[in-house]
């Protein structure tokens, strides 16, 4: 590792603020497709935010999981906060999980976003339909939740591909600062 020099901690702020301004595009890119269209469409916010969270801190991951879901309330016409609260939630997770335990590898991203998107589709479905005991309501979940769902994973594959494009761009290297660097080496000397 090397130690961050001034001009190397300017070019990692632009570098961290262009990469967040590109998520935000990507999101609201997401959201203009997810408004427009018929009703079977993917919900294009979900893997988006995961795929962001796998490699920021904690907050980046709650507010970004929070923002599509609010995106996500405006555009199905849900009450709002509600997506808001879940995908906030899968986002903290999400980003505990790739941080502690699971490597970023894309079948890990494919799984976790498969089984976020699932839940969100059938917690819509119980709140929105079968609680009200529509007639012949497990159509509902068959002919549109499911093929949301599927849409939804099979655009993952999309999502992740953009999300590593500006990671692999943007995303700052390891380096460490002064003090770690004498900390290092006097824990090193130490040692010995």
């Amino acid at each position: 590792m090397r130690i961050k020099t001034t001009r190397q901690q300017h070019i990692l702020r632009i570098k961290t603020t262009l990469r967040w301004l590109l998520y935000y595009l990507l999101i609201f890119l997401s959201f203009i497709i997810m408004t427009s269209g018929t009703l079977y469409k993917p919900i294009l916010l979900v893997p988006l935010a995961i795929a962001i969270s796998i490699n920021n801190n904690i907050y980046g991951s709650a507010v970004t999981g929070a923002f599509c879901g609010f995106l996500i309330d405006i555009c199905c016409g849900k009450l709002f906060g509600y997506n808001a609260v879940i995908l906030a939630f899968f986002c903290i997770l999400t980003n505990l999980v790739f941080e502690l335990y699971l490597k970023n590898r894309f079948i890990n991203y494919l799984m976790i976003t498969a089984v976020v998107s699932y839940i969100q589709c059938w917690l819509d479905y119980k709140f929105y339909y079968q609680i009200w005991d529509y007639e012949n309501v497990g159509r509902i979940f068959v002919r549109v939740s499911l093929r949301v769902w599927a849409y939804t994973v099979i655009s993952a594959f999309f999502m992740y591909l953009l999300v590593k494009l500006v990671n692999k761009l943007l995303m700052p290297k390891e380096h460490l600062t002064i003090e770690e660097a004498i900390n290092t080496n006097i824990q090193n000397e130490n040692k010995r």
